[in-house]
């Protein structure tokens, strides 16, 4: 029995082989990335295997990968020039491979099945990309943890992901007639249609969007530094204060207060 991810890491390849990559970990938490066609058959032993016994499917999401590592990226701190800061500090801190999810197109839709097992008392994260094409399709895992249905309707619903042999798949969330998916990176912020009530119908009526759509990405990305002692002058390694309103000098600068940059 895994008694740890390293040991859990080993026991997946011992029995999966080439059918699982692992990917890079995140917050001590181990995930690997299946190919559609295994799924069911890697779902499965992960269930039934004594070693596994993963009997819970405690959450299933979606994931677009639209424009990913090609838009703004929250980072550690700001960088000083041009558009999409983000980005080139993440370059620079890693940088993607070529073939990275949503960067060619071919891999955009991803659903992430986050498993548990009460047995073992451990915790994997399973990730699998939908077939190429549009709509995004992928087989359903209702048979092997029927606590998926609702939430594959719901990623259904707000990605438009297909689950294959889904028994019973029809929007969850949205309202009827709802044009799209909302929380595609394509969907308009502000959707495409809005409702009012007509006094003169005397009812409900839907019509185009009045909202202006705008882009809502910061110019600026980075963490309160306001107190940091290099801001403030307080030597190095001292904690500085944090001076409440009631109590900052009426004349202090706003610089001082660590005003944001334009």
């Amino acid at each position: 029995m895994a008694t740890s991810l390293e040991d859990l890491a080993t026991e997946l390849a011992s029995a999966f082989g080439e059918r699982t990559r692992r990917l890079p970990a995140v917050r001590g938490e181990l995930t690997v990335e299946v190919s559609p066609a295994d799924l069911i058959a890697v779902a499965t032993t992960l269930r039934d295997a004594p070693q596994f016994r993963f009997e819970v499917l405690a959450d299933l999401s979606g994931i677009d990968y639209l424009t990913y590592g090609r838009e703004e990226w929250q980072t550690q701190r700001a960088t000083g020039t041009g558009f999409s800061r983000g980005v080139k500090a993440l370059e620079r801190a890693a940088p993607a491979p070529a073939s990275e999810e949503g960067v060619d197109g071919t891999r955009r839709f991803a659903v992430v099945y986050h498993l548990l097992s009460i047995t073992h008392n451990r915790r994997l994260r399973l990730r699998v990309h939908c077939e190429p094409g549009e709509p995004p399709l992928i087989d359903s895992i209702v048979e092997v943890w029927p606590g998926a249905n609702w939430y594959e309707r719901e990623a259904f619903d707000l990605f438009g992901i297909l689950f294959r042999g889904h028994p019973d798949l029809r929007r969850l969330l949205t309202d009827y007639g709802f044009v799209g998916h909302p929380f595609r990176k394509d969907f308009p912020l502000s959707g495409h249609v809005e409702v009012r009530y007509d006094p003169e119908k005397k009812r409900v009526v839907y019509q185009p969007v009045s909202i202006e759509p705008r882009v809502l990405v910061p110019k600026v990305i980075r963490a309160d530094h306001r107190y940091d002692p290099a801001l403030t002058g307080a030597p190095p390694g001292a904690v500085a204060a944090v001076v409440t309103p009631a109590a900052a000098p009426a004349t202090a600068p706003v610089a001082a207060a660590g005003k944001p940059n334009a």
